[in-house]
């Protein structure tokens, strides 16, 4: 095949991959909204969706330097950020038809805001929509870039030094597991710890068919998120493919079989959970793991964040949607097998210390873990109180209990008329045009009074 057709077959790839990741967006939208109650489902779907909107200004202006610029000083802690600001030196074909600076800012634009995303999860259902409009820039800026940089920023040259994560500690993580989904859901907790606890923390799920729907579009989703990090229409690509779909899919297992042991069922909800923390598990071990390691991933990190989830109810922490435990320790579990039981013979070429793997694979990995959670914990922390202090982080007693998108946004997901919905001899027995008319009737006309209702034929 002609070089430039090779190319071109690459950037194909990553062009559709690149859509299956944007799916991700509506993808934890429906996840989370399902899980939170009715009455505060459209502000953390606006939460999650707004991340696309703050990331994509910020990273254009000055994101891509701070992430994929060579490291100031050399020092490996956070990139030039005059090398890339807003693009405008990258306008020129290079004529070799594979992906180029363009693509890429777009490419981790996505993946800086997906991080934030998954970091609303430690403020649903009582913060201000407006300060998370000021405390999402901010992290990404003072959390998000620096820890990107560490671990996606290769070394090129001597003028041109990445992460010192990936390059000084060599740590293996194929496509974030630590500054993704670790940092996010260290960040989420971080962010429960200053924001504090509902002030009716049971409230239950209001739609978990809407969650699963989330979940199977995330599940869509992370092929283009894992497959694209091969950079190419190639067998890397291939294999980390077949892991991610097999441990997104063994991750029912792990959770069920916990969930079973714990409280005597199954649960859709507790499954889909599941596959969340076994794709979690394999994105930082995609490229380390045979097929049958692929599925250990999957297993073990759902079955651990779901022992985990246990104790939930025990802590003072009100991490409403759990991405401490799914992302979080999802991402610890996905690196320590990496740890364990890598085979050399996948792409990554990295041995696990059961299979005879040298010994410093451990305390490498275990020192990204460390570094990555310790820093993203303690900067989101004093973020989140010094905005606190400054503009005050969380809506007012009345705000939460009426519910954030009635009161932040004036509207409502599920417009239902109290007349007998569901019921016998209600609106559900009628036709459409009935129900309608109805329901027009029984609004208040302009003297204030309700109009007569239409006859019962």
């Amino acid at each position: 095949m002609e070089p430039i057709l090779a190319a071109n077959a690459d950037l194909a790839w990553m062009l559709a991959a690149f859509v299956f990741v944007l799916l991700m967006f509506p993808g934890l939208a429906f996840f989370y909204g399902g899980m939170v109650g009715s009455k505060n489902v459209l502000n953390i779907m606006t939460m999650v969706m707004s991340t696309l909107a703050i990331t994509a200004v910020l990273y254009v202006v000055i994101g891509h330097g701070l992430v994929s610029g060579p490291s100031v000083g050399g020092w490996g802690l956070i990139g030039n950020p005059t090398e890339y600001i807003g693009l405008t030196n990258w306008l020129t074909d290079d004529a070799s038809g594979a992906t180029q600076t363009l693509y890429f800012a777009a490419w981790f634009i996505l993946f800086a805001a997906i991080t934030i995303a998954i970091v609303a999860s430690g403020a649903a259902g009582r913060m201000k929509f407006s300060a998370w409009l000021v405390f999402a820039p901010i992290w990404l800026l003072v959390v998000y870039f620096p820890v990107a940089h560490w671990v996606f920023a290769a070394d090129v040259d001597d003028d041109y030094s990445g992460g010192f994560l990936l390059n000084d500690l060599e740590i293996v993580d194929y496509a974030g597991g630590t500054a993704v989904h670790m940092n996010a859901g260290v960040a989420a907790l971080a962010l429960a710890v200053v924001l504090g606890a509902r002030k009716r923390r049971m409230e239950r799920p209001h739609n978990v068919p809407m969650t699963i729907m989330g979940g199977g579009i995330l599940f869509f989703g992370w092929f283009g998120f894992n497959g694209s990090c091969a950079l190419g229409a190639n067998f890397l690509a291939q294999a980390v493919i077949l892991n991610t779909l097999l441990a997104g899919s063994a991750g029912m297992i792990g959770f069920a079989i916990i969930e079973k042991w714990r409280e005597g069922h199954v649960t859709s909800l507790g499954m889909i959970t599941g596959t969340v923390a076994g794709l979690v598990g394999i994105t930082p071990a995609a490229s380390s793991m045979a097929p049958l390691g692929a599925l250990l991933v999957g297993i073990f990190a759902a079955a651990v964040v779901a022992f985990l989830l246990s104790f939930k109810n025990k802590l003072k922490i009100d991490e409403t949607l759990d991405a401490f435990a799914v992302h979080g320790i999802g991402g610890i579990v996905g690196t320590l097998c990496i740890v364990l039981f890598a085979t050399e013979a996948a792409p990554a070429g990295v041995q696990g210390i059961l299979f005879g793997g040298p010994v410093d694979i451990v305390w490498r990995e275990l020192a990204g873990i460390a570094i990555t959670c310790t820093y993203s914990f303690g900067m989101t922390w004093l973020i989140a109180k010094g905005l606190d202090k400054l503009i005050g982080l969380r809506v007012d007693e009345e705000t939460e209990l009426v519910g954030l998108d009635t009161m932040l946004h004036a509207e409502t997901a599920y417009e239902i008329p109290a007349a007998s919905v569901g019921h016998a001899g209600g609106l559900a027995t009628m036709s459409p045009a009935r129900a309608a008319d109805r329901v027009e009737a029984s609004l208040p006309t302009q003297t204030g009074h309700a109009a007569t209702p239409p006859a019962q034929v």
